[in-house]
């Protein structure tokens, strides 16, 4: 049955039949969120919020074609955030699609870390693989009197981040995180650098059950750049951790985020560098290990 004819026709169907309809339909293909992700299509659909699904009158045949069609795809596993072309993060709400890592909550863990530490007055924020721009513009949103740079090396990334920094004043830098040269004016100039770099280990499956498989949606539609950071999961992690080694000033902070096999490993590098303290692991919203900080060691010197 679609969701078109699960309420006796488009004429009269029922919208919320309809959208338990479609809801089952996604729970039996896998999808975790069905019930939600269904309210987010039939809201997608009609042009307004999930929250005012309840005030739709009498969709018409047009909005139970498209929703149908809208199902069919999620059903397929193309992430939700493709088929509406947006993604919510923190405070903001990102431009989203191929080509770009689509922003999960996990993630706002690190967000809300970041956005409670005490920063000097105009404080300067890095945001290493950037991507949508997702950590950057929130950051910047949080803290209006900070100066933030966004870096990534992918242009499609860069593209979708360009679009979704428009209207803040988030500087966008295309630039490789491993490159030891890179922006060598933020030696010693950086307050808060935060970071969500490729950290999968290469191999681990595809599945989404159990024992750390990746989703399809992560799998076969976030872009591999943005997502394998090589045997260990520390190829990209490591040379991030030596950019904040030099370009955070005494007292400054690192946020990293990790996988959540390699906690441990991102607080051994954190500490082989011998410029940090306070390194302390934290967990995500789900309960996983997820990122790692730390403090620059020293003292605060000179004006800014």
């Amino acid at each position: 049955m679609t969701a078109a004819s699960a309420g006796g026709g488009p004429a009269t169907a029922c919208l919320r039949q309809a959208i338990l309809t479609a809801a089952v339909t996604l729970a039996e293909a896998g999808v975790d969120s069905a019930r939600h992700d269904a309210e987010m299509l039939a809201a997608h659909v009609a042009g307004i919020e999930r929250g005012r699904l309840a005030l739709l009158e009498s969709p018409d045949a047009e909005f139970y074609d498209l929703f149908d069609a809208a199902v069919a795809a999620r059903a397929q596993r193309i992430p939700l955030q493709h088929i509406t072309g947006t993604a919510a993060f923190g405070p903001v709400r990102l431009e989203v699609g191929p080509g770009v890592f689509i922003p999960r909550p996990e993630t706002e863990a690190l967000l809300e870390w970041a956005l409670a530490q005490p920063l000097p007055v105009d404080p300067v924020i890095v945001d290493l693989c950037t991507g949508s721009g997702a950590l950057a513009i929130a950051l910047a949103a949080g803290r209006p009197d900070a100066r933030v740079i966004a870096v990534d090396d992918d242009a499609a990334a860069l593209s979708y981040a360009e679009r979704n920094a428009s209207s803040t004043g988030v500087r966008l830098v295309n630039g490789d995180v491993t490159d030891p040269d890179l922006l060598p004016d933020l030696v010693n100039a950086v307050d808060l650098l935060v970071a969500n770099p490729p950290y999968i280990p290469v191999g681990v499956p595809v599945g989404g059950e159990l024992g750390g498989e990746l989703d399809p949606e992560v799998a076969r539609h976030d872009p591999e750049h943005a997502l394998f950071g090589g045997a260990d999961g520390m190829a990209v992690i490591t040379p991030i951790i030596r950019r904040a080694a030099d370009w955070l000033r005494p007292c400054g902070l690192l946020a990293i985020e990790h996988d959540e096999t390699t906690s441990e490993s991102t607080i051994d590098r954190i500490r082989a560098v011998g410029t940090f303290a306070n390194i302390a692991a934290h967990r995500d919203l789900t309960g996983r290990p997820r990122f790692v900080t730390a403090r620059r060691t020293g003292a605060a010197t000179g004006d800014r």
